[in-house]
């Protein structure tokens, strides 16, 4: 009995021992620390090319490995080329949307390849009084119409449908934001309460659950869409309208019940990336080119190896390599800009007049900058094969156009100008002023000097091909066949052809 007593006794005191620390804990116990999100911010401002994707691509594969749960893609920009859009946008919502919550932050606009990238993103937050839409395509210098337009506008279309569906923004209002030849309602859904958007082509039928009859138009035929931060919001296009990305940040907090550590790494565009992106404009194409033309034009009208020809190679490298730094050239565009550098010289120093190597080297150096100005892969031969190839082909050799445009009036004014000038008087091959005496001046005709063809002087400047000559008491400004003569080498006259006296060695010595 006694014993029985104890463990009956054993056992309640066990019970309520138990039953001590299990309220001890519960006083005690707290919530478990909840993982903090950590936010990064990615500068995606001015033009939209392939330098800003890979840029995009590398800032935000740097942010993850730091840690970065949000990345929030400050956009400001009026749009630039649809296919790196495209590659921008197909990278966010098939691989960065499965490892981080992408946001854009609208900062001051988000217009046509901009749009595309900010609805892109899983949510789209905009600072107050900035504006998003208008994404029609265009080229430069021209239009899109007929087949053309609808064969691109139809692509930009799936890529906004596309953006629209991963993200769950209005399908239509995206759209119209492409083409102006769709027509949008709002229509609010009975059942629900909420209001939805149709394309005017196919609004639904059912009375009992829309309200068909008081359908509201949003977006006109022969409208483009562009909404200012209030009317995204009020569309469902944004997620919320703030004043900075402090209040966008809290915003997401609040919604997802999340909090950030610390304020936001930002990511900037480097330096190079920028630089690249710059040269590979299509503006600033035109400008090298016709820069490198200068330079070659000076070094074939004066004497001898000079700056003029080192600017030239230059300009020539910076257009061929930054295109190798995007991986988008191929060496076969370059091989055929060297064989036609190479077959220029090859008339201009070697055979005399110009003729079949001459052309042909003109021909394959324009051949090379054809075939650079699209934009392909390494392994893939500069063929122009979809509508933005198409449009990158015309939009280059619009800007090359204008650049030799640039070059020839430039050059004519420095055969006009620099003449006269004392110090500049050896740039070109109109003659310039000398001491001898009777000198042919640079507004003289070579006709009114007492030269003919046959005659025999003596070079007085290297001639390589071009410089100066003496022919009895004057001096004037001459052009070998092609070969190179050293300066006291006695020449002949081979033929005159208004202000060009073009010479030779005398049969004699050849």
């Amino acid at each position: 009995m006694k014993w029985t007593v104890r463990i009956v006794t054993f056992l309640a005191m066990m019970l309520l021992l138990l039953q001590g620390v299990a309220v001890v804990a519960d006083n005690l116990s707290v919530e478990p620390l909840a993982k903090k999100s950590v936010a990064a911010i990615i500068d995606c401002t001015g033009m939209i090319d392939e330098g800003l994707y890979k840029s995009i691509q590398r800032r935000s594969e740097e942010a993850i490995e730091n840690g970065a749960t949000h990345l929030i893609f400050k956009v400001g920009t009026y749009g630039g080329r649809v296919d790196s859009a495209d590659l921008i946008s197909k990278y966010m919502i098939l691989e960065l949307a499965s490892q981080v919550h992408t946001i854009a932050y609208v900062d001051t606009e988000a217009i046509s390849a901009g749009a595309m990238i900010s609805v892109s993103c899983q949510d789209i937050i905009m600072r107050q009084n900035t504006s998003i839409g208008d994404s029609a395509p265009i080229i430069m210098g021209g239009k899109l119409e007929g087949v053309e337009r609808e064969k691109t506008e139809s692509f930009i279309r799936a890529l906004f449908s596309r953006a629209a569906q991963a993200n769950d923004y209005p399908e239509p209002l995206l759209l119209a934001m492409v083409t102006d030849s769709i027509k949008v309602y709002r229509i609010k859904n009975l059942e629900t309460g909420k209001l939805e958007f149709f394309d005017g082509d196919i609004l639904p039928q059912d009375p009992n659950v829309y309200a068909l009859g008081s359908k509201e138009l949003i977006v006109k035929e022969g409208q483009l869409l562009t909404v200012t931060a209030n009317k995204a919001l009020e569309y469902g296009i944004s997620r919320a309208t703030v004043e900075d990305v402090n209040e966008a940040m809290s915003f997401i907090e609040a919604r997802d019940g999340i909090s950030f550590a610390g304020q936001p790494k930002v990511y900037e565009t480097s330096w190079s990336e920028k630089m690249v992106c710059m040269v590979n404009h299509p503006s600033v194409t035109g400008v090298l080119f016709m820069i490198a033309m200068l330079g070659v034009y000076i070094e074939f009208k004066t004497p001898g190896i000079g700056l003029a020809g080192g600017v030239a190679l230059v300009c020539f490298a910076i257009v061929f390599g930054s295109r190798f730094l995007w991986d988008l050239a191929n060496w076969i565009e370059v091989a055929i800009f060297l064989v036609g550098i190479v077959l220029l010289m090859i008339e201009f120093f070697f055979i005399p007049g110009f003729g079949l190597a001459g052309g042909v080297g003109i021909l394959c150096i324009l051949a090379g900058f054809v075939g650079m100005l699209v934009k392909n892969p390494p392994d893939k031969l500069p063929i122009p094969v979809t509508p933005f190839d198409w449009m990158d082909l015309q939009n280059g050799v619009i800007a090359i156009s204008l650049g030799f445009v640039g070059f020839v009036v430039i050059a004519w004014l420095l055969s006009k100008i620099l003449p006269k000038v004392e110090m500049f008087s050896g740039v070109t091959l109109a003659p310039a002023k000398s001491k001898i005496v009777n000198p042919v001046s640079a507004t003289s005709e070579i006709q009114n000097v007492n030269i003919k063809a046959g005659d025999v002087g003596l070079a007085i400047t290297n001639l390589h091909p071009a410089g100066r000559a003496r022919f009895a008491d004057a001096v004037v400004d001459v052009v070998t066949d092609g070969r190179f003569i050293d300066a006291g080498k006695d020449i002949e006259i081979l033929e005159i052809r208004g202000n060009h006296v073009e010479v030779k060695e005398p049969a004699s010595r050849w």
